[in-house]
This record gives C-alpha cells, sequence and structure tokens, in this order.
C-alpha cells in the first residue's frame, strides 16, 4: 500500500517524525550517546594496547598440551570433545591478555554501541491500529 507521496507508510512516518523538535533532540542524544559508548571503549583498546606487556612464553620451554602423550590421555579420558573443549578454553583465554586483549575491547565496544543503537531505534505506529477516539474534554460539537 502506497501513500500519496508514492513511498511506504512507514517512510512517510519517519519523514514527519524526523521534523518534530522532540524527534530531533532524541535523535540526536542517541547518536551523543553511542559516540560516548565507542570513545570510551576505543580509548580503552588504546590504553590496554599501548601498556599491554607481551605474553610471556613457557619457562620450561614448551607446553605441555603440545606433547603427543598428553593430546592421547586427554582423548583416553575425555574423548575428541575434551580436546576440543581443552582448545576452545585455551583460545578464550588468549583473547584476554596482552595485546589480544585490546581487540577484544574495541570488538565488543563496536557491539555495544550497535545494540545500543538498534535497541533504542523508535518502531514505526503499525498499519492496522484503529483511529485515536478523542478523549474526555475534546467531545466534537
Amino acid at each position: 500500500m502506497k501513500s500519496p507521496s508514492g513511498r511506504p507508510p512507514a517512510a512517510d512516518w519517519l519523514m514527519m517524525d524526523a521534523m518534530t523538535p522532540t524527534s530531533r533532540r532524541l535523535h540526536s542524544r542517541r547518536r551523543s550517546t553511542a559516540l560516548a559508548i565507542l570513545v570510551a571503549g576505543f580509548g580503552s583498546a588504546l590504553l590496554i594496547y599501548l601498556t599491554a606487556a607481551p605474553v610471556p612464553g613457557n619457562p620450561l620451554g614448551s607446553r605441555p598440551e603440545d606433547s603427543k602423550q598428553y593430546l592421547r590421555d586427554m582423548e583416553l579420558y575425555g574423548g575428541k570433545a575434551n580436546i576440543v573443549a581443552s582448545g576452545l578454553r585455551q583460545w578464550f583465554e588468549s583473547l584476554l591478555h596482552g595485546p589480544r586483549l585490546a581487540m577484544t575491547v574495541a570488538c565488543l565496544t563496536l557491539l555495544a554501541a550497535l545494540f545500543y543503537l538498534i535497541s533504542t531505534t523508535p518502531l514505526p505506529p503499525p498499519d492496522d491500529q484503529p483511529p485515536r477516539q478523542p478523549g474526555p474534554g475534546h467531545e466534537k460539537s
């Protein structure tokens, strides 16, 4: 269903809503808040990246997780799922140390700002909404 302007009804509502001072203030506030989230998150990520020390290596020279005997024992006790779970745990722990933590914080910042913008976007009124009835004190003459 097209409106007289040739655009879908939702587009007309958005265009009319964009012209009201209240919606402009709300839109400006949404953008300012999203920008504040991005500045704080990326600033934190930059600070973490600049101050993070590289992850120290194993003082023994090799990790026990790399030996074939260790992997065989893990598979014997817990199956293939145990090896996969151990690898996933090690990967997740690596995201929380050193310079990779800065990248994790930056990605979480982008997700938080996107979630905020999506969750605060006003929805258009439904098309099947009945016309508004005047309230008390607004009787027709």
